[in-house]
């Protein structure tokens, strides 16, 4: 196949001339410094310069709260705030070593520096284990940075990633599953999906619902939620036998047990079970590449009678507005795991009506970081 040439593919328009000379102005030397001794550049230059900065640093502000995280520094300081000395008896660090990331997380807001020399909790290390499935989610990171560690690599090779190996469930797989790989995955899933159900949940309005079928709901933490919320709806959980074994419990220890169904199955190769008036979609379509997601769509419209209504949450790309969450994060886990992305609503309104569902909806979540929502109907 020939190869474009890229002057063939970026055509300059009018307004680049302008694009271009702002450009040059910004990269100049002599601009930067004579901006530096304006008050108004000075600010704008500064601000910039710290984000910059920040961006130089992200990846040492990350393995700083990993360290955090691991060594359990929110629970040595749950009770009362600590010396260096007694932080480094108790995890083993060198004292050198555990001022600088005492220093560190302070600096970050994870910690605070007393008066007395003492080292507390910051609001966000305070706040860290009270949010479902985060420190699951920082612990499983160390195999995201290694799948980063080239990250020229990354884009321009796409090299085998472990991330693709710690998602076996999204490529269909079949047969033995290792129980060690099914059981970190089903408590990563169920703790992290106790956050996204709730930020759902507030702007879903599931009046009417007479039966929830949930596809590739995992352990059922979203249909607890819906059960616990609204009490007239059905609950259906439909995903893969190795993963759903954890539901029987959840459900019947949330009082349900008699509202929930659970069907083991794949929708890659078998029907949806039919009966539902609504589908949940929950964090599914973005593991998956665009001919699943039609293939599964197709699936859902025709399990669904006339009227009936499809949910899909997951976090999403900002799309003509890129988005920090979306795009500078799922977007690159999704391309660490070899397969999906992470669509906008637009794409995602797009595949519901090649599906062939109507009226669709973007339903706006106050924490778009942890998911948005979008709603469609079958005519």
């Amino acid at each position: 196949m020939a190869v474009a040439d890229p002057s063939d593919l970026d055509k300059p328009r009018l307004r680049d001339r302008l694009y271009a000379w702002r450009t040059g102005l910004l990269r100049s030397r002599r601009f930067q410094t004579l901006a530096a001794r304006t008050p108004l550049a000075a600010r704008v230059a500064r601000k910039d310069g710290e984000a910059l900065f920040d961006l130089v640093a992200g990846f040492l502000h990350s393995q700083v709260l990993m360290a955090f995280v691991e060594l359990d520094l929110a629970e040595h300081l749950a009770h009362q705030p600590r010396r260096v000395e007694s932080l480094a008896l108790r995890t083993g660090v060198n004292p050198d070593r555990m001022r600088v990331l005492c220093q560190a997380a302070a600096a970050l807001g994870l910690m605070t520096r007393q008066r007395d020399g003492r080292y507390a909790l910051g609001r966000l290390g305070a706040a860290l284990p009270g949010i479902p499935g985060l420190m699951q989610m920082i612990r499983h990171h160390d195999v995201l940075y290694r799948d980063m560690a080239d990250p020229v690599a990354f884009f321009r090779d796409a090299p085998a990633t472990e991330l693709a190996a710690f998602w076996p469930y999204v490529f269909g797989a079949s047969g033995p599953i290792d129980p060690a790989t099914a059981a970190t995955y089903s408590e990563l899933m169920a703790e992290s999906q106790t956050l996204v159900a709730e930020e759902a949940l507030r702007v879903l309005d599931l009046g009417g619902v007479r039966r929830l079928l949930d596809v590739g709901g995992g352990t059922g933490a979203f249909l607890t939620a819906v059960g616990q919320a609204w009490p007239e709806p059905k609950l259906h959980l439909f995903d893969l036998p190795p993963v759903i074994g954890p539901a029987t419990h959840r459900f019947a220890a949330a009082g349900l047990a008699d509202r929930a169904t659970i069907t083991g199955g794949s929708f890659r190769t078998d029907a949806l079970p039919a009966g539902a008036d609504a589908i949940s979609l929950i964090r599914v379509l973005y593991d998956h590449g665009d001919a699943t997601v039609k293939m599964l769509l197709a699936k859902a419209h025709a399990a669904l009678p006339s009227g009936g209504r499809i949910i899909v949450s997951e976090p999403m790309s900002g799309g003509a507005r890129p988005d920090r969450a979306g795009d500078a994060y799922f977007g690159l886990y999704c391309l660490a795991m070899g397969t999906g992305r992470a669509r906008s609503t637009d794409d995602i309104a797009a595949h519901l009506e090649a599906a062939g569902f109507t009226d669709v909806r973007h339903r706006r979540t106050a924490r778009p970081f942890i998911t948005s929502v979008v709603e469609a109907r079958k005519a």
